[in-house]
């Protein structure tokens, strides 16, 4: 008979019968989350902008792990726009009550250097990667107040506590995702709320290729031997492990953990080495 590490007896007793609202739940971490969910029993609901995908996302699940009883509701919004946001989760809210967990994984990235940027590409990033994070949790915070329990978990990214080039929009936005739950986990302390943030290193989702054609010659020289590439599924598994913990940081994989640790240890010191990695990344992108 298969026996059951301690964990993951642990995080089937942590999510079994919890209702979890997952934004971006139709693609990629978001629905690599919501499959494990499911195999644990939680309760799902998915928020995502396209319909078709959320159906397809639904059937993924249900036949991932079986669950043919569990709630799986659908939530058409765009996270970026406050009232399609706000009105999604409120009804949900007002018909099934206050999600236990919300997961904020909606997310977008468009790498370029700065100087090629157009200011609308920040807006973008801002509005779906901080604001979209922002409007979610503004709809479910009230109701875990008046409740005195919930947990908020946010998917920042490596590059929301590393400056990586090619990505001053898209790290913009992360970082201040940083920011907000830095500030969020504080404030909620007093309400008995939880707050994660998660810091995934390069995923292989469909975001990932949609970046390829846009990276800068010296980015993609940077990523040349990247070891750090995670499955969405990985990626999935090591989050929720981190929430049944109840940690703040969360870093799946070693070689990212790594990374954060060794960038908090050298403190100024990181920016000459991120310089000479970025040298020696130039140089290779002008041989080739």
């Amino acid at each position: 008979m298969l026996k059951l590490s301690p964990l993951i007896m642990n995080m089937k007793n942590v999510f079994l019968e919890k209702t979890v609202l997952i934004t971006g739940g139709s693609s990629g971490i978001g629905l690599a989350l919501a499959k494990v969910l499911a195999k644990h029993g939680a309760n799902l609901v998915l928020l995502a902008r396209r319909a078709d995908r959320l159906d397809s996302a639904e059937k993924e699940i249900r036949t991932f792990s079986n669950a043919t009883s569990g709630l799986i509701e659908k939530i058409i919004a765009d996270v970026a726009n406050e009232d399609e946001v706000k009105t999604g989760i409120g009804k949900f809210v007002s018909d099934h009550g206050v999600p236990d967990y919300l997961i904020n994984s909606a997310g977008v990235s468009r790498p370029g250097m700065f100087e090629e940027t157009s200011a609308d590409v920040f807006r973008w990033m801002m509005n779906v990667n901080f604001l979209g994070t922002v409007y979610a949790t503004q709809a479910v915070i009230p109701g875990m107040i008046a409740r005195n329990s919930g947990y908020i978990v946010n998917i920042s990214s490596m590059a929301g506590f590393l400056g990586v080039v090619g990505y001053t929009a898209y790290g913009a936005s992360k970082f201040a995702v940083r920011g907000f739950s830095d500030t969020l986990r504080a404030e909620m302390k007093l309400h008995n709320i939880n707050v994660s943030v998660v810091f995934p290193p390069d995923t292989d989702t469909p975001q990932l290729a949609e970046e390829e054609p846009y990276k800068p010659a010296v980015t993609k020289a940077l990523s040349t031997g990247n070891t750090s590439l995670r499955s969405a599924d990985e990626v999935a598994d090591s989050i929720l492990k981190g929430v049944a913990r109840k940690q703040y940081i969360i870093t799946p994989g070693m070689d990212n953990t790594l990374l954060y640790r060794a960038n908090s240890l050298l403190g100024n010191l990181s920016y000459w080495v991120m310089d000479q990695l970025v040298k020696q990344a130039k140089h290779q992108a002008e041989k080739q």
